[in-house]
C-alpha cells in the first residue's frame, strides 16, 4: 500500500510540474503581450507587387463576397487576386472570372491547403509578384491591411503575420471563439514578437516573399497543419516572422458546436502530429544551432489546450481534497489562478466592455466537452480534409 501511496504521489508531482510549466509559459507571453513592440524601419520604400492567394473549397456562396471585397481593397501599388478552386461549381468559376479575380482550379484525390497553395505557386510566373498574401474563403481584409504589409518587408522581413479578428459576434459560440483567437494573439503572436521573438503564424492574414514561400511550401504533403509547418520551417531557417498588431484580417468565428469540434479536431490532431515530427529535432536545433526559436515552437506543440487544461486543472483540484498523494489543494488552486490570470490578461480590454460575455464564459464547460469529443476524433482529421463551413458574413466588429 505505501508502495502504490508512494508511485501515485511520484506521478502526481511530475503531472504537476508538467502543468505548472503550462502556467508559466502561457502567464509570461501574456504579460509580455503589453510590451510594445520597436516600430518598423523602412529600409527600402518601395510598391512590391501582391498576389492575393484565397484557397477555397467547395465554397460557392461565400468565395463569390470575398472575392469582390479582395479586388477592392485599396493599395498604392499593383495586386492581383487569385481565387484556387477546389471543387467549387462551373457556374461559380465562370462568375468569378467575371469580376476579374483570377481562378486557378486544382484538382486532389486528397485535398489540403497546403497542397492548393503549392500549385497554385506552381502555376504562377516567378517574376510576375514579390509579395503572397494569403486568405482563408471567409477573410476580409482591413483598411490598409497591403500597405502596411508592404511597409514591413520594406523593413526586411520576409514573412508577415496580421492581426487576424473576429468578423462576427453574434452568437455566444463565436464570442467564445472570438476571445479564444485574441487571447493566442496576445500569448503567441504580440508578447513573442514584443521581446523580439518569430510571431506563430495563423493560417489566413500572413504574407510571404513570393520565391520563400515557393521554396517553404516544397514537399508540403498532406499535413492538417500547414501553418504550423510552415512555422518549423521558417524557424529553422531562422527567419523573424513579424507582427502588425495594429493591421487586421477580419474572420468568421464559429457559432456552434459541431463545427468547434471539428476545427479543434483538426487542430489537436495537427499539435500532435508536430510534436511527434519534431521533438528530438528541437533539441538538436538548440544544441547545434544555438536555435532556441525552434524549440519554442516544440514546446507550443507540447503545451495542453486551454480549454482541456482548465478541466484537467479542476479535476485534479476537486480530487485533491478526497485523496491523501500528490500535490496540496492549495497547489492545483494555485495553478487555477496562475491560468485565469493569464488568459485574463491576454484578453483585450473591449472584451470586457461586451455585456455578451458572460453568455460566452458559461459556454465553457460544454466548449470542454466538444474538445473532449475531439480527442476521440483525432484519426478522422488524419483520413479526410475536415475543412470548416463558412458562410457570407458581412464584418460586424469594426475594431
Amino acid at each position: 500500500m505505501a508502495f502504490l501511496e508512494s508511485t501515485a504521489s511520484i506521478i502526481l508531482l511530475v503531472i504537476g510540474a508538467y502543468l505548472l510549466f503550462n502556467c508559466c509559459y502561457l502567464l509570461f507571453f501574456s504579460l509580455v503581450s503589453h510590451k510594445k513592440a520597436k516600430p518598423l524601419q523602412e529600409l527600402l520604400p518601395l510598391d512590391r507587387r501582391f498576389c492575393v492567394l484565397i484557397p477555397t473549397y467547395r465554397e460557392n456562396e461565400v468565395i463569390l463576397e470575398t472575392s469582390k471585397a479582395a479586388i477592392n481593397h485599396a493599395y498604392s501599388g499593383d495586386f492581383d487576386v487569385f481565387v484556387i478552386a477546389d471543387g467549387l461549381n462551373p457556374e461559380t468559376i465562370q462568375e468569378l472570372k467575371t469580376t476579374g479575380v483570377g481562378v486557378l482550379e486544382v484538382f486532389f484525390e486528397k485535398s489540403t491547403k497546403g497542397k492548393a497553395l503549392a500549385a497554385a505557386l506552381e502555376a504562377l510566373p516567378e517574376d510576375a509578384y514579390d509579395v503572397v498574401a494569403i486568405l482563408d474563403v471567409d477573410n476580409i481584409m482591413g483598411q490598409g491591411f497591403l500597405q502596411e504589409v508592404n511597409r514591413a518587408f520594406s523593413a526586411g522581413y520576409k514573412v508577415v503575420q496580421a492581426h487576424r479578428t473576429a468578423k462576427n459576434m453574434d452568437s455566444s459560440f463565436a464570442l467564445l471563439d472570438a476571445c479564444n483567437e485574441e487571447i493566442n494573439n496576445s500569448i503567441y503572436r504580440k508578447g513573442h514578437y514584443a521581446i523580439g521573438m518569430s510571431s506563430a503564424l495563423i493560417g489566413s492574414g500572413m504574407a510571404f516573399d513570393f520565391l520563400y514561400l515557393k521554396k517553404l511550401l516544397t514537399g508540403i504533403g498532406e499535413t492538417v497543419g500547414e501553418d504550423k509547418e510552415l512555422d518549423f520551417r521558417i524557424v529553422k531557417d531562422q527567419e523573424k516572422i513579424c507582427y502588425l498588431d495594429n493591421v487586421f484580417v477580419y474572420d468568421e468565428k464559429i457559432e456552434n458546436a459541431k463545427v468547434f469540434t471539428q476545427q479543434r479536431t483538426r487542430w489537436i490532431a495537427a499539435q500532435i502530429e508536430f510534436l511527434k515530427k519534431y521533438a528530438f529535432e528541437g533539441f538538436v536545433q538548440l544544441f547545434t544551432n544555438g536555435n532556441y526559436e525552434f524549440l519554442n515552437k516544440v514546446v507550443q506543440a507540447f503545451l495542453v489546450p486551454r480549454i482541456l487544461l482548465i478541466g484537467v486543472l479542476g479535476f485534479f483540484f476537486l480530487a485533491s481534497l478526497v485523496l491523501p498523494v500528490g500535490p496540496s489543494p492549495l497547489f492545483w488552486a494555485t495553478l487555477l489562478l496562475m491560468l485565469s490570470a493569464a488568459l485574463l490578461i491576454a484578453l483585450p480590454g473591449k472584451f470586457y466592455r461586451n455585456r455578451q460575455l458572460w453568455k460566452a464564459v458559461v459556454q465553457l464547460p460544454y466548449a470542454l466537452l466538444c474538445m473532449v469529443k475531439a480527442l476521440f476524433q483525432i484519426k478522422k482529421a488524419k483520413s479526410s480534409f475536415m475543412s470548416t463551413p463558412h458562410t457570407a458574413k458581412a464584418v460586424s466588429n469594426e475594431i
